[in-house]
């Protein structure tokens, strides 16, 4: 998401989700062994009847965000693509995810937007409905091996927009990843407590249980300091939708944070640390993140995108994924699912080059297999997800998990529906009277939520 994809699991709690928003599907991979298959692209467009053939020598250009290793990976298979196609040059520029929209906001007012580049959340919105990105619609019929039931719906629905709502009318974009968000654990910590794993099925652990095993997995060191937490980072959206609660309803444009389904599930996040004393405080997150403390082995649990894997594939100890813990008042469990999406500026002077290439990156079978095995994301076609991804010999060995978020229980990030984030930014920031224990869930939100809806109110009118 992808806006703010820098890396999403260092973030302390107060600010998970804001940043969750912008990073969902940043990698902090490195590059592994690739495949070197040579199946023609899934997604190559052959022109219709009466409309230009691609240039014989374009080049084209091509804009994402991210670091080095986000940069190794799409370098690499930018570089993949042009050995397929000599003929046919993509310029790669990566800018960080701090000023990523800013510049694309520059370029696009100076006419010089780039030919492919990223888009999610509400900046696709932003962008579709301002006229500035190609429609696909023309361009995917003429698509001789494009398949769309063979692409997860959740992935390429993003990227559809009639004017009004996400999800219908025509496509804008082809997604560079579905960002299943889960729930990664510590095997020896919880082996050294003697407790049991979590379990990969929703709803067969509860916040009861996460809390048991977190308070059996915390330790203090000889200082008296906590030195082991039993859980950190923990998903607020999470705890939300799996309570049945919900920021907003969109169809209403209603702010529903005073809901009790709500405080009760932002409380439960914050006691986590306020009640219980399992998971780091703000101020201890800013001595040392959760994502440091994590790799570090002094984490039981704590959250993970796909993105993660190369980085965890180099931990000294053994760990796995498993279902987000479920309300034991509703007994269901529930996790975002971010997306970023490929898309076209309107003004580009090769749209079926352009097409080629971001089709290459989404869908294309060799590419997808890289992608997968750099640690990336989980494959767009759902054959190969299902197949040979799920096979991977390399952790999590429960895959299935994220394949269960993709298809089960994955929610679409908050700003997903806002055009304007301003009450979503200012929801964030004002928590932090709630994470420091200042004022309680049910104070907080009756305060907010007029605040809140004026902000939305104002900024998303339609």
């Amino acid at each position: 998401m992808n806006v703010l994809k820098s890396k999403m699991a260092k973030l302390s709690v107060p600010l998970i989700l804001s940043f969750a928003m912008v990073v969902t599907g940043c990698s902090k991979s490195t590059t592994q062994s690739t495949d070197k298959s040579t199946t023609q692209p899934s997604g190559q467009a052959t022109p219709a009847a009466g409309t230009p053939k691609p240039a014989e020598n374009s080049e084209i250009s091509f804009m994402g965000w991210g670091g080095d290793t986000e940069k190794a990976v799409f370098q690499k298979l930018t570089d993949s693509y042009m050995l397929k196609y000599p003929t046919k040059k993509v310029k790669y520029t990566v800018v960080p995810p701090a000023e990523y929209y800013q510049k694309l906001d520059t370029l696009i007012a100076s006419g010089k937007a780039p030919d492919v580049f990223y888009a999610g959340e509400a900046q696709f919105q932003k962008l579709a409905g301002s006229g500035s990105l190609l429609k696909m619609d023309d361009l995917i019929k003429t698509a001789s091996s494009f398949d769309e039931k063979n692409v997860w719906k959740q992935g390429l629905d993003r990227y559809r927009f009639d004017g009004k709502v996400i999800g219908k009318g025509n496509l804008y974009g082809l997604p560079k990843d579905v960002g299943p968000w889960a729930f990664a654990y510590n095997k020896a910590l919880f082996d050294k407590a003697g407790v049991k794993y979590p379990s990969a099925k929703a709803g067969e652990w509860t916040w009861n249980d996460m809390i048991d095993a977190a308070q059996k997995i915390t330790t203090k060191g000889a200082n008296g300091k906590t030195d082991v937490f039993g859980v950190a980072g923990y998903s607020l959206e999470s705890a939300v939708w799996a309570n049945g609660g919900d920021y907003i309803d969109y169809n209403t444009g209603t702010i529903k944070i005073d809901e009790p389904a709500f405080t009760e599930a932002l409380q439960f996040v914050a006691d986590l640390n306020l009640k219980y004393h399992v998971s780091p405080s703000p101020t201890d997150e800013k001595a040392q993140g959760g994502y440091a403390r994590f790799v570090a082995g002094k984490i039981g649990m704590f959250p993970m995108g796909p993105w993660d894997q190369p980085g965890f594939w180099k931990l000294p100890f053994g760990w796995d994924i498993a279902a987000w813990p479920a309300s034991p008042k509703t007994g269901k469990t529930a996790t975002w699912l971010g997306s970023l999406g490929f898309v076209i500026s309107n003004k580009t002077k090769y749209p079926e080059d352009a097409f080629n290439f971001a089709s290459y990156l989404s869908l294309d079978p060799s590419s997808q297999k890289e992608n997968y095995q750099l640690g990336q994301a989980v494959p767009n076609l759902i054959d190969m997800a299902k197949g040979e991804f799920l096979k991977y010999d390399k952790a999590p060995a429960n895959r299935q998990v994220f394949l269960d978020i993709i298809q089960d229980y994955g929610h679409p990030t908050i700003a997903v529906g806002s055009v304007d984030t301003k009450w979503l930014d200012t929801f964030n920031q004002e928590l932090s009277r709630v994470w420091e224990g200042k004022q309680t869930a049910d104070v907080w939100a009756k305060e907010m939520k007029p605040k809140l809806q004026d902000l939305y109110d104002k900024g998303n009118k339609k």
